[in-house]
């Protein structure tokens, strides 16, 4: 069964969906989730503007569904990051960190897309599963870091929560033009060290 054909050619029942969220993230990237539309989306690839319905309620759904694919790309840019750290025998908290600073500066429409969805009272039920995945990947790094003696021992969910405030709030600083994005790194860089050095001297000290 095909849905129809379009500039991209014919699109079986369960490519569409792909073919319309690849879409909605091009959009995405170039202008914004607030360019997002389900219009738009079809016309991208190349199908009717009803086809999208068939597999997404409305442009929310679509939304999420997109942003389900940045925590994905999220996700495995972290690992690259961290693998690279740990080549040099780094600390994998301290990657995790930079690396959302440096996913957040080189994708800001991504970040304010997630930020919208993650980071916020009424999280997308949809995204729950892939969130779940993602901390509990992060908490085992950390839980690493602290058998490895690079960082002291306590919760390892706290430091997580913890270490995602921070990063959060740098990351949105700098999306924000607070803080000036050519500097971004290096002041990530600093902030982050003055972190782990506060935890890893245990609490009370």
């Amino acid at each position: 069964m095909t849905e129809r054909i379009g500039e991209r050619g014919a699109y079986h029942h369960g490519a569409l969906p792909e073919a319309l969220v690849a879409a909605a993230f091009e959009v995405l990237d170039e202008q914004g989730q607030e360019k997002v539309s389900v219009r738009e989306v079809a016309r991208r690839a190349g199908v009717s503007a009803g086809a999208p319905f068939r597999h997404f309620a409305d442009r929310r759904a679509l939304l999420t569904a997109v942003a389900d694919r940045v925590l994905t790309d999220f996700y495995h840019w972290q690992e690259a990051e961290v693998a690279a750290a740990e080549a040099v025998g780094g600390s994998a908290m301290r990657a995790l960190g930079l690396g959302f600073v440096r996913y957040a500066l080189r994708h800001p429409r991504r970040f304010e897309l997630v930020r919208s969805r993650v980071f916020t009272a009424a999280r997308d039920p949809e995204l729950r599963e892939q969130l779940d995945h993602i901390d509990r990947a992060f908490t085992e790094l950390i839980l690493a870091d602290q058998r490895a003696g690079r960082l002291g021992p306590g919760d390892p969910g706290q430091v997580l929560l913890a270490g995602q405030a921070l990063v959060y709030g740098l990351a949105q600083m700098i999306v924000d033009g607070f803080l000036p994005a050519d500097r971004a790194e290096q002041l990530a860089v600093q902030v982050l060290d003055t972190f782990r050095r506060g935890i890893a001297n245990g609490p009370g000290q």
